[in-house]
């Protein structure tokens, strides 16, 4: 399962690459506030909560929501700190990765008082980057007009 999140992962990176920081944070089908940059960034924090935080004794940090600010990941887009943000994201990649490697799917975490067994946790988030990378590619063809997998 877990080379079916790693082939969506790099599904998304490939939709992102080649373009300028300034498309990447451009909303390209209205009314959608949705960007290519925020979906990087809403990844990021999905990949710290589900395996960090439900899979290890670590809070998931996330980097951009708060109580304050919960739509933080697709807002306060900055092209200047897109470079930043794939970071960020890579890391939280190699964190995710981390904090499952030795672990069976059957496994049984815990998030906000929910249980749930690796196994689900790795389908959703299959699903969650599938339909994301739907989103990502009808972006990157209104940007570039680019389209495939």
């Amino acid at each position: 399962m877990v080379a079916f999140l790693d082939f969506q992962r790099a599904t998304l990176g490939w939709k992102c690459d080649g373009l300028t920081p300034e498309q990447l944070g451009t909303a390209a089908i209205a009314p959608s506030p949705m960007t290519l940059h925020g979906l990087i960034r809403h990844v990021t924090e999905d990949e710290l909560g589900w395996f960090v935080g439900t899979f290890t004794d670590k809070p998931a940090g996330y980097p951009y929501h708060s109580p304050e600010t919960p739509a933080a990941s697709w807002t306060d887009l900055d092209p200047a700190r897109y470079a930043d943000d794939l970071r960020r994201y890579d890391a939280a990649v190699d964190q995710a990765r981390a904090a499952i490697a030795d672990l069976d799917p059957g496994t049984v975490g815990e998030d906000e008082g929910q249980r749930y067994s690796l196994r689900w946790v790795l389908t959703h988030m299959i699903e969650e980057y599938a339909r994301h990378n739907g989103h990502a590619d009808l972006l990157r063809e209104r940007l570039d007009g680019v389209t495939g997998e």
